[in-house]
């Protein structure tokens, strides 16, 4: 991973900090996308001094908002010009329905538009220095999901479950359609379940949603271990080739039935390329 450029979403913690230490390990340049400076600091420093890797930086973007989305693809093009991995891992859960300053349902506009947009705006880079991979970090709850194009940002029947399930669901299907449009271009794209692992993304809940959790959570992965799929598919020449799967413990797996229904896949860009006012970057 010498000499490799790697983004690495929500890497201030959990999952996504396990992931960017795990690619300074192996020599890579880590840029740490975090919303919050101070945290971001702080896991940049452990990183740094973990992995005996001066080459990890920080930058800030608020994912929920599509203007500092931009202006972070803009900042990063000005300051590398170069990009061979991208791990889109950040991720919310919404107790309640909360609306971004675009005016998009919370969990859906973090966890699925927010890869949609950035990876999209990055793909000139990614396609300039291939090989270069995406990796999508889904999850299995996505089999409890279907796509619902006449409310999709749930302005009716809000529920934490149906929200995060729905959203994972359209980041696999994005996945598939990703790779299927980048066919021939040796940038590769696929997602992965990192497993049930113990992590604070929980911590906004109320205690009788978190209560499962916390019941369960000695049984939980560690961060780390939850990681190793992803530094897997951001790193492994095995899968240098792989692209358009879904994996699970570093192996191929099946997803669900719905994720593979390429008509709603397709129609699902298209509205999120209304969305993401993503014609408008293309002009």
């Amino acid at each position: 991973m010498r000499g490799r450029i790697c983004i690495v979403t929500g890497a201030n913690s959990g999952i996504g900090k396990a992931t960017a230490l795990g690619l300074a390990e192996m020599g890579a340049a880590v840029v740490m996308l975090c919303r919050d400076r101070r945290r971001g600091e702080a896991a940049r420093a452990e990183i740094r001094e973990r992995s005996g890797n001066d080459a990890v930086d920080l930058m800030l973007a608020d994912l929920s908002v599509q203007t500092s989305i931009r202006g972070f693809v803009e900042e990063f093009k000005r300051a590398y010009g170069r990009l061979h991995v991208l791990v889109n891992n950040a991720g919310v859960i919404a107790a309640r329905r909360t609306v971004t300053a675009d005016g998009l349902e919370m969990t859906f506009a973090v966890n699925y538009l927010a890869p949609f947009l950035l990876t999209n705006l990055l793909l000139d880079v990614l396609k300039a220095n291939a090989p270069a991979r995406v990796v999508n970090v889904a999850g299995s709850f996505h089999r409890m999901a279907a796509v619902n194009f006449e409310d999709l940002q749930f302005e009716e029947n809000y529920g934490v479950a149906r929200a995060g399930s729905r959203s994972k669901l359209a980041l696999i299907l994005f996945t598939y359609e990703l790779a299927r449009r980048l066919g021939g271009t040796a940038v590769t794209a696929n997602c992965l379940h990192p497993g049930a692992v113990r992590t604070g993304i929980s911590k906004g809940l109320r205690w009788y949603l978190r209560a499962p959790a916390f019941i369960m959570r000695p049984f939980f992965l560690s961060p780390e271990e939850g990681a190793s799929t992803s530094i897997y598919l951001a790193s492994s020449p095995a899968v240098e080739a792989v692209t358009g799967k879904y994996f699970s413990k570093m192996k191929e797996a099946k997803s669900s039935p719905a994720s593979y229904d390429g008509a709603v896949a397709q129609r699902l860009w298209r509205v999120s390329e209304e969305l993401t006012n993503l014609e408008r970057d293309a002009r």
